[in-house]
């Protein structure tokens, strides 16, 4: 079997997930990395074998013999790393955020359109194991119609540094790099509707706490002091199947503990990801708390190697063979929940989309 040759766009914090996954198939080959960092380009390379070393990746997309890449660079990248790997006939795999905003989504959609290959959005949280149990659940009728759902993605001390904080090249702060995640995922689990309207608030009160002395969590790989993005942002949005999502993201908040929170209620039961599961209804005229016979602590197990080997299936079976279980137009439809928030926290007014 002819082995895909693979490559990362970006060698930062979130390149080593996806180049673990990648080391762990057999079909595949870690052939070439980039980031304008050099440095750090070649101790990734060096760190995994990977002979071939860019700082540009317009060259590095030159290669005829490289298959496909994953774009792991800051979010107001993505879409022109994206764009130019389809144009020169290359698979991507981009991180989530899709874009820092729709036009960008947009414009990727098209290129993968056109170019005929697969672009793949990093919703990792679809890739989960305690998703999969639900989804299988929902799927075979145990919520029923679900009509209403909280997403909380919280951190009381969690700014990733770096650029996270600066605008131009984040597009935003918790909302657009934790709440994408939450609002995927509820949009997913709900048979993806669309979003018909949204109403928003973004706060910055707290700013990066960058006075606090612990460090802890998921870092950027580069350190910064700008900080000109939200610290907390709410939202709600209601979807054209007459559901109703309220999601709360927080890089810094004065809260006990972190959360990370999805509730979903439906008309025969209402479930908790957390990221354990359990289901609330009624049976025999009681009420009943079911939980899954499953691992919790192997919930997150995998979680990107299960990405990967995905995103590898595709690129073997192309785009008439394989379904991408998330597609570039779900990562457009996230972008224009994302926009709206914002311009409704902008505004103080419903945006209706």
């Amino acid at each position: 079997m002819k082995k895909i040759k693979g490559g990362i766009i970006g060698t930062g914090s979130i390149s080593g997930c996806h180049i673990s996954g990648y080391n762990a198939l057999d079909n595949v080959e870690l052939y070439a990395v980039c980031d304008i960092n050099e440095q750090r380009a070649r101790e990734c390379a060096k760190k995994n074998g990977v002979e071939l070393v860019f700082t540009d990746y317009n060259e590095m997309l030159k290669l005829k013999e490289l298959d496909a890449v994953s774009v792991c660079t800051w979010n107001s990248e993505h879409a022109p790393a994206t764009i130019a790997a389809l144009k020169a006939g290359k698979h991507v795999l981009c991180e989530k955020p899709m874009a820092i905003n729709t036009r960008e989504a947009v414009a990727m959609e098209e290129a993968a359109k056109q170019a005929g290959k697969v672009l793949m959005i990093g919703f990792v949280r679809r890739f989960g194991n305690d998703a999969k149990i639900l989804k299988d659940f929902i799927d075979n009728g145990m919520m029923g119609d679900i009509y209403y759902a909280k997403a909380t993605y919280l951190r009381r001390f969690g700014c990733p540094g770096g650029w996270f904080g600066d605008k131009k090249r984040s597009g935003g702060g918790p909302l657009i790099d934790l709440g994408v995640h939450v609002i995927d995922l509820v949009r997913y689990m709900m048979g993806k509707p669309k979003a018909v309207s949204v109403t928003g608030a973004t706060f910055n009160k707290l700013g990066a706490r960058d006075n606090i002395v612990q460090k802890e969590g998921y870092r950027a790989a580069d350190t910064g002091n700008i900080f000109d993005v939200e610290d907390m942002a709410v939202g709600m949005i209601r979807f054209d199947n007459g559901a109703v999502l309220h999601v709360e993201t927080s890089f810094c908040l004065n809260l006990k503990k972190d959360t990370g929170d999805i509730e979903l209620f439906g008309s025969k039961s209402g479930a908790k990801l957390d990221p354990g599961l359990e289901f609330y209804s009624e049976m025999n005229n009681y009420l009943v708390d079911v939980t899954p016979a499953h691992d919790t602590a192997l919930s997150f197990e995998g979680l990107f190697e299960n990405e990967i080997a995905h995103f590898v299936d595709c690129v073997s079976k192309g785009t008439e063979g394989a379904e991408c279980i998330s597609p570039a137009e779900d990562g457009v439809e996230i972008m224009k929940i994302i926009d709206a928030v914002y311009e409704s926290a902008r505004t103080g007014r419903e945006v209706i989309l």
